[in-house]
């Protein structure tokens, strides 16, 4: 197919195409003429994948070319290459704050981050993920980057009061096993390793998505067994 075809079916504009080209996350067509080329499913499925990664995973274009360089690699398992897209896509801990014009806000914000970081809470929390991680028997490295970011969110709640939420920990971490293999079965169904990078870019975003909308309902429905009106609630249930 030729470049405007090849726009039309994946939806990206000829001067879009010719820019991931020359960055060099889009192979370049093969060449009819000097000034024509050639395109084939594989650069719309590849289209696709740059599509997903910056629309969804929200990457830059570089990061989206680190996790090509992955793709592209046929020496690195498909683990691997799953690992690298949802790494880059997975928040650092919680907390961190935007870049601003005012260099010395910045660096206040950094300095107040980083003492944060070496506190007491943060010691606390990471050596709770890591015994999370060695009792649940999870082959996963303290250092990956949703371990750290559990460990942002831990070491937030013990700063304010709530530590004890780590009791909770096991009970949520039993609700994500059976979601994570549902998440793998739905991957599994992919051939293509462009095709698995993108099905976990949008399982990993838009499946959170998804799973927080589906705990907030659940939520409500527990809160009005818990406390509402027991003669609604049994209308509600007998509906």
């Amino acid at each position: 197919m030729r470049i405007g075809e090849l726009s039309r079916r994946s939806g990206v504009p000829v001067p879009t195409i010719k820019y991931y080209v020359r960055e060099g996350v889009l192979p370049a067509g093969t060449l009819t003429s000097p000034n024509q080329a050639r395109y084939d499913d594989g650069h719309e499925r590849r289209l696709r994948l740059i599509r997903a990664l910056l629309d969804v995973g929200g990457l830059s274009l570089s990061a989206i070319a680190e996790v090509l360089e992955a793709v592209d690699d046929p020496g690195q398992p498909v683990h691997k290459v799953l690992g690298v897209a949802a790494g880059r896509i997975i928040p650092e801990e919680s907390g961190k704050p935007e870049e601003s014009g005012e260099s010395g806000e910045t660096d206040e914000a950094e300095e107040v981050e980083a003492a944060e970081g070496a506190g007491p809470e943060s010691a606390d929390a990471r050596e709770e993920v890591a015994a999370l991680l060695a009792r649940r028997g999870w082959y996963v490295d303290a250092d990956n980057a949703a371990a750290r970011s559990l460990a942002g969110v831990l070491a937030a709640l013990h700063r304010v009061g709530h530590g004890a939420f780590v009791e909770l920990l096991d009970v949520y971490a039993d609700a994500a096993e059976p979601v994570a293999r549902a998440d793998l079965d739905y991957v599994r169904r992919r051939v293509a390793r462009e095709d698995l990078v993108e099905s976990v870019v949008v399982g990993t975003v838009l499946g959170e998505a998804m799973f927080g909308a589906l705990r907030r309902l659940a939520h409500v429905d527990a809160s009005a067994r818990a406390y509402g009106d027991p003669e609604e609630v049994g209308r509600w249930a007998g509906a």
